[in-house]
């Protein structure tokens, strides 16, 4: 997974990129600007990888603004261009920390 990181993260960084109308929304509702998505992907890591999904192979991102800000940040993995398909920052209930999901059961 090391080569999808970095092939996101030179993608982000050459701005070789394509916001989805969900992730402008999302973006819009908590007040997340593109410069700090663009830092979250920099500090990045992948979290979960999905190689089956209706957009084509994609991965969940966690990264840090710095500001200190947690994003988390799904996004295509194996494009040429880096389609941004959601982002927001991790909360509760659903996560506990930034990286770690709270069970569903």
């Amino acid at each position: 997974m090391d080569g999808t990181l970095a092939r996101i993260q030179a993608q982000a960084a050459a701005r070789q990129i394509r916001i989805s109308a969900h992730a402008q929304q999302r973006m819009a509702a908590g007040r997340i600007r593109l410069t700090e998505v663009l830092e979250a992907i920099v500090t990045g890591q992948i979290l979960e990888d999905y190689p089956v999904h209706r957009r084509g192979a994609c991965c969940l991102l966690v990264g840090y603004t710095t500001a200190g800000r947690p994003l988390h940040v799904v996004c295509t993995s194996t494009t040429p261009l880096l389609v941004l398909i959601t982002v927001y920052e991790p909360t509760p209930p659903k996560w506990i920390t930034p990286t770690q999901r709270r069970n569903s059961s």
